[in-house]
């Protein structure tokens, strides 16, 4: 026969359940509002900086090449072909060296045309000289004949003037008398007038003939010109440079040949970034460093325009340049744009905007963790970046690239 049993009470068992459900809850529930544990940094990989309070320069930079002052450029005044090289590169020339010779027997057949048609023109001039100046004097004595015959006929008129009143002539040979004087008096009055006219003639005719010759005078010169360049001389003295011609090169005109340059006259020709050009202004202070010294000069020219994301800017040097300045030497260049007057300021982060709101992670703890903050910065240099505000003197923050820890708001440094 069976017997039935009371059951057990398992209450104490249960609550011991509850309660380690209940805490494994809560723990989770705490860890999963727990930040994650702050990255750990090698603080010796890290750019690091003070915020300084003082005064900050504004300043810009750029590359560029040391050039010439003064340039001389050497160009083909006619085609030619290169017969002989002479000088070469490097070579310092002075005035009248001769560089190179070029030939072309086009040029030499212009220039003997152009002296043909000259001579041609002086003596077409000479030949009206003697011309005009022979119907002057031909009709200079048209004009004594006809005097003389009005004379004569004005005395024959007065005689019968004499006889016709004592009735001595007929009145037909008195008539005649009377108009042989006005026919002679109107051939002389012509005869003089023609005289004139050829006398006025002259001038211009000589006149016109002599501009004819002044002009293929100058066509003449210049073709003569043309030829004598190909022989090609130094028109200064200087250094030869870029004479890359060659035995048997043929060349057009207007290529240019070689230039002639002054060594010892040089300046600076920078390549500022076009964001940072706009402050540039003629007159402002420049250090060029030359990598064998830093130099003084100042800004003497502004390029309007750029180019590739570049303006043009010339320095001017105040300095003496070191030993081995030569031209198209690479150089750098620093520009100072303006002085700013007590103002907080650190070096520039290499990462983040220039200007405006960064998050900058400053050292705290003793150097042992450092904390994000934001940090409005102002206007940059080429170095340094106005502190705004978020941070003060004495601060020192994190300038590295923190990219990839960006997540953390803070981290901690060995």
């Amino acid at each position: 026969m069976d017997i039935v049993r009371p059951r057990k009470k398992k209450t104490g068992r249960n609550v011991a359940i509850a309660a380690g459900i209940i805490a494994v809850l809560a723990l989770a529930i705490v860890l999963s509002r727990l930040s994650p544990a702050a990255p750990m940094i090698e603080d010796s990989a890290l750019l690091q900086d003070t915020v300084r309070l003082g005064d900050m320069v504004l300043e810009v930079r750029g590359p560029g090449n040391l050039v010439p002052e003064h340039i001389r450029w050497i160009t083909a005044m006619a085609s030619a072909r290169v017969e002989r090289l002479i000088a070469q590169s490097g070579q310092a020339v002075a005035p009248g060296t001769v560089l190179l010779v070029m030939q072309n027997p086009d040029v030499q057949v212009t220039t003997l045309q152009a002296e043909q048609a000259l001579s041609a023109a002086q003596v077409a001039l000479a030949n009206l000289r003697i011309s005009l100046q022979t119907q002057r004097l031909s009709q200079e004595g048209v004009v004594a004949t006809m005097r003389t015959q009005y004379m004569a006929a004005t005395q024959d008129a007065a005689v019968a003037d004499s006889l016709f009143t004592r009735k001595l002539i007929s009145p037909l040979d008195y008539s005649n008398k009377k108009a042989t004087v006005d026919e002679l008096t109107v051939r002389l009055r012509i005869e003089r007038q023609r005289l004139d006219l050829l006398t006025q003639t002259v001038d211009s005719q000589i006149a016109v003939q002599t501009q004819q010759v002044d002009l293929l005078k100058t066509i003449a010169a210049f073709q003569h010109n043309v030829l004598t360049s190909l022989t090609v001389k130094s028109p200064e003295s200087g250094v030869l440079q870029d004479l890359t011609l060659q035995l048997g090169q043929w060349v057009n005109a207007g290529t240019t040949l070689a230039k002639v340059v002054q060594p010892g006259a040089l300046k600076a020709v920078l390549r500022i970034p076009e964001t940072q050009a706009k402050d540039v202004q003629i007159g402002q202070h420049v250090t060029i460093d030359t990598r064998n010294g830093i130099v003084p000069g100042h800004v003497s020219r502004k390029d309007p325009s750029s180019a590739n994301g570049t303006v043009t800017v010339d320095v001017a040097f105040d300095g003496v340049l070191p030993a081995g300045a030569v031209p198209d030497l690479s150089v750098d260049g620093t520009i100072q744009i303006e002085r700013l007057k007590h103002v907080l300021f650190v070096a520039r982060p290499a990462y983040g905007a220039a200007t405006g709101l960064v998050g900058l992670y400053k050292i705290e703890d003793g150097g042992h963790t450092a904390v994000r903050v934001a940090v409005q910065l102002g206007r940059s240099s080429t170095n340094t970046v106005e502190i705004v505000r978020g941070l003060k003197a004495g601060d020192r923050v994190l300038l590295s690239d923190m990219s990839r820890w960006e997540a953390a708001e803070r981290v901690r440094l060995k």
